[in-house]
């Protein structure tokens, strides 16, 4: 995973992906279901990627945002310009008045989504541990009989081990899809206050750090 924020730098281009690239436009479709998690969304290979995979350049990445010196001209604009708004946060963009304040919708939108999630974990838990515990009654035995055996026995501990751990596996993805129905768009409320509440305080320019004004 790379870090926000992250950019390839080619022939005297800046290569990056700002919140409008990858959810305002049809290649950023294309990266969203290429790319496995969020956070690979604004990677290297995300960029190489959104630019019609282009070989070479060379990668950069910085978190360090307690100057604007350390970004590219193009990146400072648009930084100044909110156009990073949902892809991330960071403590050197704020005064630190404005970060305390920042700081306490963001807990507030957290305990509000540990609220819905923990209990669903533990009822994927309740779910998936019993289901693990009857494959293990049925694979120990087998495993440990394969074990005295060895070769000749692998097909038989294969014909036992297999069954038992496609019908774990049903009910464990089962048991995960009806956790992450209620976690993800659980996850996606903090996620859009957190980001709401820290770019809209970075919009007015007298909570920024004064280099970034």
């Amino acid at each position: 995973m790379c870090e926000f924020i992250s950019w390839i730098e080619k022939n005297g281009n800046v290569y990056y992906l700002t919140y409008h690239d990858i959810y305002r436009t049809r290649r950023g479709k294309e990266l969203r279901d290429y790319c496995k998690s969020k956070e690979d969304l604004i990677g290297h290979n995300a960029i190489r990627f959104y630019y019609a995979e282009f070989m070479g350049g060379e990668d950069k990445e910085c978190t360090d945002f307690s100057s604007p010196n350390n970004f590219p001209k193009e990146i400072v604009a648009d930084i100044k310009a909110g156009k990073f708004r949902g892809l991330g946060t960071e403590k050197g963009l704020l005064q630190q008045q404005a970060w305390a304040e920042y700081s306490k919708i963001e807990q507030q939108a957290l305990a509000e989504y540990l609220k819905i999630e923990q209990p669903a974990w533990a009822e994927y838990s309740k779910i998936r541990q019993p289901a693990w515990a009857e494959y293990l009654k049925i694979e120990q035995p087998a495993w440990a009989e394969y074990s005295k055996i060895e070769q000749p026995a692998l097909a038989e501990y294969l014909k036992i081990e297999q069954p038992a751990l496609a019908e774990y596996l049903k009910i464990e993805q089962q048991a995960l899809a009806e956790y992450l129905k209620i976690e993800q768009p659980a996850l996606a409320e903090y996620l859009k206050i957190e980001q709401q509440a820290f770019w809209d305080l970075f919009r007015i320019v007298k909570n920024r750090n004064p280099l970034w004004r």
